[in-house]
């Protein structure tokens, strides 16, 4: 029971700055039930800005405003850790260089304008697709469920795909680690989709967006690090978001009583 405990803690302490003032020991037991409980972290961010939303909605806060606060606060909470990766990735994509070289580029802790680029059109991206939905007043509990949705994308990934170097923190934790905790990390997720039953097609999309980057980056790169497992949590949450906004738009667009 310990090692549950400080795994969800550690969780906590890797994907949120919230401050959890407990030193957590590190082992493959602490760090296997810290991967199981991504998806927690991210239902605890989701709720954390769904009660946002419904506070700013009381308080009258206009759409707009109440999307980059969204945004600023889900930042905020994770401290940008994903960010960095979604940079580092399209820095080394953008250049457009040999194997080798793209991962030099990745470890380079200077920032590209490729980089820039990126975390200027995801943030963008994010907050108008945000501002969209509370416009059109898409259901809350979709908030809730991207963040989780988009780590257990992470944890999927990370699980599922080599390392392209046995060294960094990616492969360090993939030693801890099989496929069956793939499946502990999705049983909050299921437990929910009975709640939901529409969670069961956001489940599926996240599953071929875990699909697609597998292949683009052991076609890129040969295997994975841990700054493409935060591009994936990143990509993951832009694509549910897109997919959420269609499927909303779609709907409303019905004739009433269909």
């Amino acid at each position: 029971m310990k090692n549950v405990m400080y795994g969800a803690l550690l969780a906590l302490q890797f994907l949120t700055r919230l401050p959890i003032p407990v030193a957590c020991p590190w082992t493959p037991e602490t760090r296997r039930w810290a991967i199981r409980a991504y998806p927690l972290v991210g239902l605890l961010i989701g709720a954390l800005l769904a009660g946002s939303a419904l506070l700013l909605e009381q308080l009258a806060t206009p759409a707009p405003i109440t999307a980059l606060l969204l945004l600023s606060l889900w930042v905020a909470i994770s401290g940008g850790l994903h960010l960095d990766g979604v940079m580092d990735l399209a820095d080394a994509l953008g250049s457009n260089q040999p194997l080798e070289r793209r991962w030099e580029i990745m470890k380079d802790p200077q920032t590209g304008s490729f980089a820039m680029l990126a975390l200027l059109f995801l943030l963008a991206w994010k907050g108008v697709l945000l501002w969209a939905l509370l416009h059109y007043s898409a259901p809350l509990w979709w908030l809730v469920i991207v963040p989780a949705l988009g780590r257990w994308a992470g944890v999927a990934l990370l699980i599922l795909t080599p390392c392209a170097h046995p060294r960094g923190l990616a492969w360090s934790w993939q030693q801890s680690l099989g496929l069956r905790d793939v499946l502990f990390a999705l049983v909050p997720l299921l437990l929910l989709a009975l709640v939901f039953p529409a969670l069961g097609v956001w489940l599926i999309a996240v599953a071929l967006w875990v699909a697609l980057v597998r292949w683009a980056l052991l076609r890129l790169f040969n295997g994975i690090n841990g700054d493409m497992v935060g591009a994936t949590i990143e990509g993951g949450e832009l694509w549910l978001l897109i997919l959420m906004w269609s499927w909303w738009q779609f709907v409303t667009a019905l004739p009433p009583g269909t």
